[in-house]
């Protein structure tokens, strides 16, 4: 691996906030972001994106690339949490391994934010597109893990209302909010564009060290809660995203030329949802331990793959083009 990139993302300040956060929780300190400022910072990092992506989509050029690249989202989408789920059964029982199966085959769109920042500190360019494509990837994998939890149940879910949970994953604040931001972004001229930047831009890298914060306070919290599985969901936590992120590294490159594209694909594909997918599976997967895929989600998969997956995936695409 480069050291130049792993340094340079090991040294990025929003990244020293997330590791202060999880030593804080270690020496019990009573370090805290208050629950309606953490809300507003994840809005405001979603807007942001969705924004910037929907004014760079409105200077994209329309070709195949975006259509194949949002099929290739969906694809991944749909095939990640089939065969996790498999992997997942023996081990774990149908219901948690339906919600884990989601959770690996949906995206962290906090992954994403951050892993776009990653490619503005390195100055590498990416399509606007890609924030279509990740918002695009959050519902297929939850309706792929309902439909394998009802399949495989023994106790069939059939008062399980899928038209409830479909909606809800679409509708999803976060969803809604990129999806609302992209198209707005989209429509707004480059003069009022340029109007809010030091809102949409200025401020972001700030926001980002503050969210990750949290996000290092709420991951250390939530770790201890695997201890009661052994080793398994925490090998799973790293060596599936490993999987998933370095494939679609190679594969991606069938789809789009553009390093900034590939290295989101990669990425993406290696993330774990740990918002919209728990909130929809405690309406589809009540008897689903969420003490068991929030924190591989959040605790392990995250960390990692902020720290040494975006490295990795960055040096994979750029020594094979």
């Amino acid at each position: 691996m480069d050291l130049h990139l792993l340094v340079d993302n090991l040294t990025n300040p929003a990244l020293l906030f997330f590791f202060l956060g999880l030593i804080a929780v270690q020496v019990k300190s009573d370090l805290a972001i208050p629950p309606s400022s953490s809300k507003f910072i994840s809005l405001y990092l979603l807007f942001s994106i969705g924004f910037k992506g929907g004014q760079e989509l409105a200077h994209s050029e329309w070709g195949y690339e975006i259509v194949f690249s949002l099929i290739f989202g969906v694809l991944l989408a749909l095939i990640v949490p089939v065969y996790t789920f498999f992997i997942l059964k023996k081990k774990l029982g149908v219901q948690n391994a339906a919600a884990i199966a989601a959770a690996y085959g949906s995206v962290s769109a906090v992954t994403f934010v951050t892993a776009v920042s990653f490619l503005d500190m390195e100055a590498i360019p990416y399509n606007g597109y890609m924030v279509a494509v990740m918002a695009i990837m959050e519902a297929p994998s939850i309706i792929i893990g309902v439909l394998l939890m009802s399949l495989f149940s023994v106790t069939k879910a059939s008062n399980l209302n899928m038209g409830s949970i479909v909606k809800h994953s679409v509708t999803n604040g976060s969803v809604m909010l990129i999806l609302g931001s992209l198209v707005i972004g989209f429509l707004a001229n480059d003069a009022q564009a340029t109007g809010i930047a030091p809102f949409t831009t200025d401020i972001f890298k700030g926001f980002l060290a503050v969210f990750l914060l949290d996000m290092g306070i709420a991951s250390g919290k939530k770790i201890g809660s695997l201890k009661d599985y052994g080793a398994f969901p925490y090998i799973f936590a790293i060596a599936i995203p490993i999987i998933n992120g370095v494939i679609v590294c190679f594969l991606s490159a069938l789809i789009t030329d553009e390093i900034g594209n590939r290295f989101l694909f990669a990425i993406l594909a290696a993330s774990a949802s740990y918002i919209a997918v728990p909130a929809a599976m405690k309406l589809a997967a009540p008897d689903a331990n969420e003490g068991l895929y929030l924190p591989m989600a959040l605790a392990i998969t995250f960390p990692f793959n902020i720290t040494f997956g975006m490295p990795l995936y960055m040096y994979l695409i750029q020594v094979f083009p």
